[in-house]
């Protein structure tokens, strides 16, 4: 494992990244004025003379900073710019970039604030400015050429880069009161599509001709419109696998109307003859596993030791499972006196959609339309932007196992396509997998119709290694539950608590494990850790083992990006293990979804209770524990939907899978997911005359 810069050594790089955190840390506390060297010395526990030799003085230390808090922008840009393919596209990257919650976040704005205050008196500042503007200026006037005449497209490059600029400075101004990062991105994008649109189409570079903008301001968007084109990368390597259409307003009508149709029967069919068809469903999943796990492989950057093992093959367990379902879905029959009975009719929903998430695209397609078709509902399924294509594919299987055309279908596109789908008022329940800031949204739309929701969102879960655990069983599940998938699991249990009396033999053992994990080509069966999802994800990951270091943290291994081997390209992120860790340090608190594993120590029960409970989130939790009395005693009490005793992110179908607070709704898997794709129907059967008073 090793870090990106071959110079300096990745120990020099290491400590200046550090300062430079702990410098913009200072910055958004003191200020410009009140940050001296002597004052990041002191923070970062070294002499003043190490800050100094690294960065010779004050201004070249804030310089650095600078330079830090601009590339981060840059990469953002660039990570976005990669994801689209047309002008309008690329335009919008480059604002999401720039007005990204980050950059609104307290700590990197007020850093920002005070680098601009200084820009017009030093001049080292005045030259990071001076590139940062160019380069956004280049971007944006690159794209516009194609949409726009050349004298215009400076001068609406020029108004869009000030834009962005005066509408973060209000908000910064305002002490982040009178703009957020979605309003701002909102008000630049109607600017610019008010702009846009009344505009002639112009020749691009090979003659054909170029449309104005598409759609609305919507929350941002950042994405290609309806009809046109995007990218699917290889994370691995940065290729194109292929180009998908974006299906707008007309391709979501047209699915829903095709759903109602084929859900008439598809419902009144007998639950066995369903089942017939998910089972065949299953058994083609399974006989085409290799080739449907190489092709999530290379859409998503998971080893293939991976893929062709979970990913395909719990899907096809989630097939067979709700075939077994859908026979024996029934009501209930209820004795009310000799003059009447009543029973119940468990009934289908009609038209359901479901959202997926990048990190199992074809497991979540499976563990959504499974339950779904079970129970006599058509499905309209939208993967993720990031991954596309497994679900198509098990549209394909479907097809050819029986299921009507309509019984299951898939939209492609972005966040506009999901809320064509979730603002649908011929779609009665919407079930999704993702964060916590998209399920409020699909929510709040659901709401306009009081659709039934089903949100599998975030984690932040806690795994805790009592004093007499078995150590190597516990490092075992430490290391499932941060590292597989390169980490980005939302049940991973990544806030790890070792009793205080096992901490330097657990850590020793961890360590010894992860160096040993094989980095690489995730098409090699030997690899262990893949790439993560996409550049733009990689260089989030970064951010938060950057703040680790900041904020104290100690890192034992990794902590880098890893570009040796041929890895230059793909967006690799070395397995990291931070030590000394605190409550409150944002590596603990917040989700980072990669492969970061935070330690903390603990010395009685009722402490680390209450500690694993001190989180917004309540997906998962894991205890290792010899002691299966305390085992279950605490179990009970921690606050997590999904938890293992002696074990982590094992998920059978057979037992349901969610979770509680803000890490979702309802239940997925189980008898319990039959609740969900149901509704109930009570009827009541009179045996005798009707004796009215009137």
């Amino acid at each position: 494992m090793t870090s990106v810069e071959d110079s300096p050594s990745p120990i020099e790089d290491t400590r200046r990244r550090q300062l430079v955190e702990v410098t913009i840390d200072s910055l958004a506390e003191l200020g410009y004025v009140g940050t001296t060297l002597a004052q990041i010395a002191a923070r970062a526990g070294v002499s003043p003379g190490l800050v100094a030799h690294y960065f010779g003085d004050k201004d070249g230390l804030l310089d650095a900073a600078f330079r830090a808090l601009a590339r981060r922008v840059g990469n953002q840009v660039r990570a976005r710019l990669r994801q689209v393919s047309t002008p309008r596209g690329r335009i919008q990257a480059v604002i999401d970039a720039n007005l990204a919650p980050e950059e609104f976040e307290q700590r990197t704005g007020t850093a920002w604030l005070a680098f601009w205050g200084q820009v017009l008196q030093v001049e080292s500042l005045k030259r990071v400015q001076s590139v940062y503007q160019q380069r956004t200026l280049s971007n944006l006037r690159g794209s516009l050429k194609k949409l726009v005449p050349p004298d215009e497209a400076q001068r609406l490059a020029s108004m869009i880069a000030a834009m962005i600029d005066g509408v973060w400075l209000r908000a910064a101004l305002s002490g982040w009161r009178e703009a957020d990062s979605e309003s701002a991105r909102a008000l630049l994008t109607a600017f610019v599509d008010g702009r846009l649109s009344p505009t002639p189409p112009v020749e691009d570079d090979t003659g054909g001709a170029t449309g104005g903008a598409t759609g609305g301001a919507g929350r941002g968007r950042s994405s290609p419109g309806a009809g046109e084109r995007f990218a699917s990368i290889n994370p691995a390597t940065g290729e194109v696998l292929g180009y998908v259409t974006v299906d707008g307003g007309a391709q979501v009508n047209a699915a829903v109307r095709a759903a109602n149709k084929a859900q008439a029967g598809w419902g009144a069919m007998t639950g066995t003859e369903r089942a017939r068809v998910l089972r065949r469903a299953a058994e083609i999943l399974r006989s085409r596993n290799q080739d449907l796990a190489e092709l999530e492989t290379r859409d998503t950057g998971k080893p293939i030791q991976e893929t062709r093992v979970v990913d395909v093959a719990s899907g096809a367990d989630c097939f067979e499972y709700f075939a077994g379902l859908a026979q024996s879905l029934a009501g209930e029959h209820i004795d009310l006196g000799a003059q009447a009975f009543g029973y119940t009719r468990r009934e289908p929903l009609g038209v359901v959609a479901g959202i997926g998430a990048w990190n199992y695209p074809l497991q979540i397609a499976c563990w959504k339309a499974a339950p779904a078709l079970a129970c006599g509902n058509a499905m309209i399924f939208k993967p993720a932007e990031l991954t596309p294509f497994t679900a198509v594919k098990l549209q394909e299987i479907l097809l050819e196992a029986g299921a009507p055309p309509g019984v299951f279908q898939v939209v492609q596109g972005f966040a506009d396509t999901g809320r064509l789908l979730t603002r649908h008022p011929g779609i009665r329940k919407v079930s999704l997998t993702g964060e916590v800031g998209t399920g409020k949204a699909v929510m709040s739309d659901a709401a306009q119709s009081l659709k039934n929701v089903t949100l599998e969102l975030g984690g932040k879960s806690p795994l805790i290694v009592f004093g007499d655990a078995k150590l190597d069983n516990a490092v075992a599940g430490a290391l499932l539950a941060n590292f597989y998938s390169s980490g980005q699991v939302c049940s991973n249990g990544t806030r790890v608590f070792v009793h205080r009396s096992i901490k330097a033999a657990f850590l020793e053992r961890l360590v010894k494990r992860v160096n040993a994990m094989r980095i690489g080509d995730p098409m090699n069966p030997e690899t262990q850790v893949g790439a993560l999802v996409s550049e733009q994800h990689m260089h989030k990951v970064l951010y938060y083992i950057d703040r680790g270091r900041a904020e104290g943290a100690r890192v034992l291994t990794g902590g880098m990006r890893v570009t040796t081997g041929g890895l230059e390209r793909g967006y690799f992120v070395a397995p990291t293990v931070f030590d000394d860790c605190r409550d409150d340090m944002t590596i603990v608190r917040e989700e980072i979804f990669g492969p970061v594993m935070s330690v903390l120590e603990f010395e009685d029960e009722q402490e680390v209770i209450e500690r694993a409970n001190a989180t917004e989130f309540g997906l998962a939790a894991g205890v290792f524990t010899n002691d299966l009395t305390r085992a279950h005693r605490v179990i009970a009490r921690l606050q997590a939907g999904t938890c293992w005793i002696n074990q982590y992110n094992v998920t059978p179908i057979e037992l349901p899978f969610g979770g509680v607070k803000l890490s979702g709704l309802g239940r997925e898997n189980g008898r319990a997911a039959i609740e969900h794709y149901t509704q109930l129907k009570s009827v009541y059967v009179a045996m005798g005359d009707v004796d009215a008073p009137y």
